[in-house]
């Protein structure tokens, strides 16, 4: 598919409960908790390959009251969740900045932290020092979903909206589309919307006539 084609799907706005949490039902429990105010330890560091749920995650915790997009000018005491995203990119002075807003945390209850990069702590090229901070809270690694958990992620969401959803259908969004989960899922609804428009069953032939005219858009070429 074209940019553009995947530009016209409205993918879900990220939650904890639209997160399917695959191998990572920890992970999903502890920012929960961290977000509701009842996690003890308020410093979390998420790690994982491109896919594995890091942003999806952030972006559920920004929701909650108090959370913000921490920058290096933010200040290091300053109350609150603070978000960190690809940590591992920080230049040196956001790394001195983040390693100060990391001992507030320590040091001053109502303030926490969240960080998320591709490599534990102990395997990112940052300051010595602030490796050691990032590894004083929680550290978990997000496994990216199989093909069988999208699959099951799919068939549960189609499900839930009455939709039927044939496995050659399924099989060929698996095949065909972006593999991340909130792509197909948003695919799914198009296609189910496509579907409606004209009075068709959901068949692998209206998949495709749906894809051609997303591709057919202007400007939308391959």
């Amino acid at each position: 598919m074209s940019q553009l084609a995947l530009d016209l799907l409205q993918p879900l706005q990220p939650s904890f409960d639209n997160f399917v949490p695959g191998r990572n039902g920890e992970a999903l429990d502890a920012l929960r908790r961290l977000a509701a105010g009842r996690l003890a330890d308020r410093i979390v560091h998420v790690w994982g390959e491109p896919g594995s749920g890091r942003s999806h995650l952030l972006a559920a915790l920004a929701q909650t009251p108090g959370a913000y997009r921490w920058d290096a000018a933010s200040p290091p005491d300053e109350p609150g969740l603070a978000l960190v995203d690809d940590v591992d990119r920080l230049d040196d002075p956001a790394q001195v900045a983040l390693f100060n807003r990391l001992n507030a945390v320590r040091a001053q209850e109502g303030a926490a932290c969240v960080i998320a990069g591709s490599a534990p702590p102990a395997r990112l090229a940052l300051r010595e020092d602030l490796r050691t901070r990032l590894a004083w809270g929680l550290v978990y690694q997000l496994q990216p979903l199989t093909d069988a958990e999208k699959a099951e992620a799919l068939r549960t969401h189609a499900a839930a909206t009455g939709l039927n959803l044939p496995d050659e259908v399924l099989g060929y969004l698996l095949t065909h589309l972006p593999r991340d989960l909130r792509t197909l899922v948003a695919a799914l609804d198009a296609l189910d919307a496509h579907a409606l428009a004209r009075k068709r069953p959901l068949t692998v032939a209206l998949l495709r006539d749906w894809l051609q005219l997303r591709l057919d858009a202007p400007g939308g070429g391959p």
